[in-house]
């Protein structure tokens, strides 16, 4: 079965991130192609990267590391719901994903965004980051804007057409997460 994180990207007080993680977590759970596991930055306390080796040597000295490997290494894609601060993702995300680096590649992931504008720049840099990383993305997403899906600015209420978007983002991830899947198994360790 493939296994999907949901990736909270904000660890912001007052964040928007966990109730529009709640939401994709719920409809996605009624699918039965594929299981769902939120997971959130602020539970891993993650300081700003502080590993003497470069990540891709797989080097990994503090616990909070090799946690955060461990988990994020369990899942074959991710569905990334971030916010948009000045036009990018969160400093949260962008040091979370940079502890790591053999743990993400070869797997897929699809995106939440949210913010004045949907969160579609930040979603645009998530993608160059995670394409360095060897991570398959794919083109569907969902756009939520403040004004719209959220009442008040604050508590995630995507408009009913919300759901199709993520359906078919969803239908696009599953596919792919399976066929990098088999591309991980079928990788010929090296000498």
């Amino acid at each position: 079965m493939i296994k999907v994180a949901v990736v909270i990207g904000s660890t912001r007080p007052g964040r928007n991130g966990e109730g529009v993680a709640r939401w994709v977590h719920d409809l996605a759970t009624r699918r039965d192609d594929a299981v769902f596991e939120i997971v959130d930055l602020r539970d891993y306390d993650l300081p700003h990267l502080d590993e003497p080796m470069p990540p891709a040597m797989g080097q990994y000295e503090h616990p909070h590391t090799m946690a955060w490997a461990e988990k994020i290494a369990s899942f074959d894609a991710y569905v990334f719901v971030t916010p948009e601060y000045n036009r990018s993702i969160s400093g949260a995300l962008k040091n979370a994903i940079d502890f790591l680096h053999a743990e993400w590649a070869n797997k897929a992931a699809g995106f939440v965004g949210y913010g004045s504008v949907g969160g579609t720049r930040a979603v645009e840099h998530l993608r160059l980051v995670l394409g360095e990383l060897q991570v398959a993305v794919v083109s569907s997403q969902v756009a939520l804007t403040l004004a719209a899906d959220f009442e008040h600015f604050s508590v995630a209420r995507p408009a009913a057409h919300q759901a199709g978007r993520l359906t078919a983002m969803l239908d696009q991830l599953i596919p792919w997460a399976g066929a990098m899947k088999a591309l991980r198994s079928d990788a010929v360790p090296s000498s």
